[in-house]
């Protein structure tokens, strides 16, 4: 629009010889001026704008034509698109891997599929200007629906989530935005303080407007429409359903298109198998949280960290994890105790997921207490059951709890990781051990109380692996056959430490990290299959 804009103006002046008395179109083409003109303006307000994928996309195709006009050459729309989508690659080869990248020159492509070389018959003389601008519209919804029904396979994939009020979110900001409040604001800037000043506030009345109605309409409990992400071949198959429909007029039973949206609308994601356990130690940084998966049920031990007063894991890593994965409900929660790198996603994956039980050792005036629907204390004795799968809480006692109000009644320290909920899952004849951060006194005591009990054949490393867990004669009485550590890169704690790693090692205990491995996937089934994200997603920055 602003080269448009600048393009026109230069063209009106240059033909009009504003500047000067000779006939400037004689020296100069008023089309190359216009061109370069318009150029120009692009690439300042691209620079103004941040250089983003977009605005790449729109600069380089303006360049390639106003190329094409300087030099005489006829451009193709599809040359067009294919130089810009070169360039931008050129320019940054890593921007393959932002969604925006796809999303900008696919909706591109797909405005030329369903445009280029169709009738266009909008503006034909004779015509009133009242059915001109019915046209207008015409074509302009013509454009949304194209844009929306060519990316809906796209934004599943890349997503998991298809906006159901984006057109018409679309139908006013787009329109309002580029046409009203950008002129405004750029004329406010050039324009005296007086008048500027009117710019400015007319500009800001509209934004705040289009905000109140674009915030409706995304409370709005129709407004996303959740899916799991989509295997290759549904996602395909949803692609060529597609084309097929968008396909010009006369083409063969494009009704019959919608059709192959359906495995990809009704995947379910993936699932374990009847007899299968899924455990799944997720890469949230340095903290703890660990999805148990059967066909039937699922389980989250712990919810990760808070990385700020705006954002946690919770909201970062696991809920796009769940809804990635297809997943709506959780069964139950553990938050094992009262320290932010477990409990700092807990909010914000209950105000995401249906969570129907948590259990925790937290105090009761914790705001997660409160907001559970149905809170349970965590402590030794508790045992339920899920189909072939039996969970035992192994700590801590009842009487902790006394003695923890005790301490805080009478303002002495105490230490949150002695309240961990230690949970003990058999599945068959495997066992999952989840300690969170047991420390030295709380592991003499599971010993003496669980003696013989707590043999397991995966243990998630208590405290991450810290200087003050994991004791040999621990790991001597679990025994396990692999150790999950959860830790950041690099976090200050330096954990796991390096002796402790070495205890591991020396009893032949298999050790997953998430800082080095990423995301931990045990299956459960006849024998243990270990997988891991950067195991099954290669890619050469990883270093090994």
């Amino acid at each position: 629009m602003i080269a448009g804009m600048f393009a026109a103006i230069m063209a009106a002046l240059w033909r009009r010889s504003f500047f000067t008395k000779a006939a400037l179109p004689l020296l100069l083409p008023a089309q190359k001026v216009a061109a370069l003109s318009g150029a120009l303006a692009a690439l300042c307000y691209v620079l103004l704008a941040g250089f983003g994928i977009p605005a790449q996309r729109t600069l380089y195709m303006l360049l390639t034509v106003a190329l094409a006009l300087w030099s005489g050459r006829i451009a193709s729309v599809s040359h067009v698109l294919c130089v810009a989508l070169a360039v931008v690659l050129l320019v940054d080869p890593w921007a393959l891997l932002w969604p925006g990248f796809w999303l900008s020159f696919c909706a591109v492509g797909v405005i030329l599929y369903t445009s280029v070389g169709r009738s266009q018959n909008v503006a034909v003389e004779g015509k009133s200007r009242i059915v001109r601008f019915l046209g207008v519209l015409k074509m302009a919804g013509a454009t949304q629906y194209a844009v929306t029904i060519g990316l809906l396979p796209l934004t599943t994939l890349l997503f998991g989530r298809v906006s159901l009020i984006g057109p018409l979110a679309n139908a006013l900001a787009i329109p309002l935005v580029g046409l009203v409040v950008t002129p405004l604001t750029l004329f406010a800037s050039v324009l005296p303080a007086p008048l500027s000043t009117w710019l400015w506030r007319g500009a800001h009345a509209l934004i705040e407007q289009l905000a109140v109605f674009l915030n409706w309409l995304s409370a709005l409990p129709f407004a996303v429409w959740q899916a799991a992400l989509p295997q290759p071949w549904t996602f395909a198959l949803a692609l060529l359903a597609t084309l097929w429909l968008l396909a010009p007029r006369g083409w063969p039973l494009r009704w019959l298109a919608p059709i192959g949206w359906l495995p990809l609308l009704l995947d379910n994601g993936s699932r374990p198998g009847a007899g299968e356990m899924w455990v799944t130690a997720l890469d949230v940084g340095q903290g703890m949280a660990v999805l148990i998966e059967t066909a039937d049920h699922r389980l989250l031990y712990d919810s990760g960290p808070a990385y700020s007063p705006a954002s946690d894991a919770g909201s970062r890593v696991i809920v796009p994890y769940l809804r990635a994965r297809g997943i709506t409900g959780l069964d139950a929660l553990v938050v094992s105790h009262n320290h932010d790198d477990h409990s700092g996603g807990a909010l914000s994956i209950m105000n995401s997921v249906k969570v129907n039980t948590v259990y925790s050792s937290l105090p009761l005036e914790h705001p997660i207490v409160k907001a559970a629907a149905d809170h349970r204390r965590c402590h030794g004795g508790q045992d339920w059951q899920w189909g072939g799968m039996k969970f035992d809480m192994l700590y801590p006692d009842l009487d902790h709890y006394s003695v923890r109000e005790a301490a805080q009644a009478a303002s002495r320290r105490h230490n949150p990781n002695a309240d961990s909920c230690t949970l003990k899952i058999t599945h068959r004849k495997h066992v999952v051990l989840l300690p969170g951060d047991l420390e030295t006194a709380q592991e003499r005591k599971i010993i003496t109380s669980h003696a013989g009990q707590l043999k397991a054949n995966v243990l998630l490393a208590p405290h991450h692996g810290s200087g003050t867990s994991s004791t040999a004669a621990f790991l001597a009485e679990v025994d396990p056959q692999i150790a999950m550590f959860q830790v950041g890169y690099r976090n200050r704690f330096r954990h796991p430490q390096r002796q402790v790693l070495e205890r591991y090692q020396a009893l032949g205990i298999e050790t997953l990290r998430n800082d080095q491995d990423g995301a931990i996937m045990l299956k459960f089934g006849e024998n243990i299959v270990a997988d891991t994200y950067r195991e099954q997603h290669r890619r050469y920055w990883y270093g090994r």
